[in-house]
């Protein structure tokens, strides 16, 4: 992978990031997916529900890879008497990830607003003493406390904030000088920009691929229903996610992942012997691993639908998932040249 396309990937996996994205609010970077493999020479078909796919090419044994653009986040829940919003979780947000974070509301009548997830107690100082350590609850604890001169639930609704609306979190995108990535939404932004770069090479260099491939941009992975469409005659599947760097796994972030097993289901073992064989030839750095007991990715999705499909996953190794996440420049080319050389001759 030459620098001129790790540039172009830096560059649109940001511009993915200045996306707000929370699962079913799609419509803009959906418009930013197609804009894209549009000026790349590719042509598209939409999803209805929300999703786009581009057929890259080639002939035979179709292939589908899929990425999702969707993040976890918020909505939501009750506006309080006092002003502050009550929130619900939209995918795995958890609440000690949340704490502090600085927001963005988005209204039905595309307005936006920003405010922090904060404690009720947000003060130290005041806190009862039973609240003190304890672990906070969405339900119970947290709140969204908007940056508006408002003292009442009638102000928050005259902004034109209902229940319901989505909110999506600062990414605080930062690269360091050792090759390190540090950001809310790896997962899954940064494979859609992996995605988007094997495009752009595929193109330019006029690649011949060694069977009809597909690309799918997801819009519902986070919620579970991202992968249960797929395009027609599909033989084989492949998502590409984040490999959850942590004990008693394998991945690395200096690494590509080869998935084995999530919560629910095993890969299929003819896939990760393809991707294994792949992996070796390439001399690439690379783990097999096992994801429990909460993982899944649009794979899940699809063969829950009843598809009759060979499934794979693969990722770059990623720290704290769900969270403010780090993987490193070298994870994200091994999984870019496994990607590529799985699609071509």
């Amino acid at each position: 992978m030459n620098d001129d396309y790790m540039d172009y990937l830096e560059k649109k996996f940001e511009q993915l990031l200045n996306i707000d994205s929370t699962t079913g609010l799609y419509s803009e970077i959906q418009n930013y997916i197609i804009n894209e493999i549009e000026s790349l020479g590719y042509r598209i078909s939409k999803i209805h529900k929300g999703g786009v796919i581009v057929d890259l090419g080639g002939e035979g044994n179709p292939l589908y890879v899929m990425g999702h653009c969707d993040t976890i986040g918020l909505q939501v829940r009750y506006i309080n008497p006092d002003g502050t919003l009550k929130v619900v979780a939209v995918g795995d947000l958890p609440e000690h990830s949340a704490i502090g974070e600085n927001v963005r509301i988005h209204t039905l009548d595309g307005k936006i607003y920003t405010g922090t997830v904060q404690l009720v107690y947000s003060s130290e100082h005041i806190k009862p003493i039973k609240k003190r350590r304890n672990y906070a609850c969405y339900e119970k604890d947290l709140v969204v406390v908007l940056d508006e001169v408002i003292k009442s639930a009638d102000e928050v609704r005259q902004l034109g904030i209902l229940e319901g609306d989505w909110i999506a979190l600062n990414h605080r995108f930062e690269k360091t000088n050792s090759g390190y990535i540090k950001s809310r939404f790896i997962d899954d932004k940064l494979n859609v920009a992996i995605m988007l770069t094997v495009m752009k090479e595929l193109k330019e260099l006029k690649v011949n691929l060694n069977r009809n491939v597909k690309f799918g941009f997801t819009m519902y992975e986070e919620t579970g229903h991202g992968g249960s469409f797929i395009p027609e005659n599909t033989k084989d599947i492949l998502a590409l996610d984040v490999a959850c760097v942590g004990p008693e796994n394998s991945s690395d972030e200096l690494k590509v992942s080869i998935f084995a097993k999530e919560t629910r289901f095993s890969y299929h073992r003819d896939i990760i012997r393809e991707l294994v064989e792949i992996a070796k030839i390439k001399k690439l750095d690379f783990v097999v691993d096992v994801f429990t007991p909460t993982y899944g990715t649009d794979c899940e999705d699809t063969i829950i639908a009843g598809y009759d499909v060979r499934h794979g996953a693969i990722g770059p190794g990623t720290l704290a998932t769900h969270g403010y996440e780090r993987t490193h420049k070298n994870a994200v080319k091994n999984t870019y040249i496994l990607l590529k050389s799985y699609i071509v001759k």
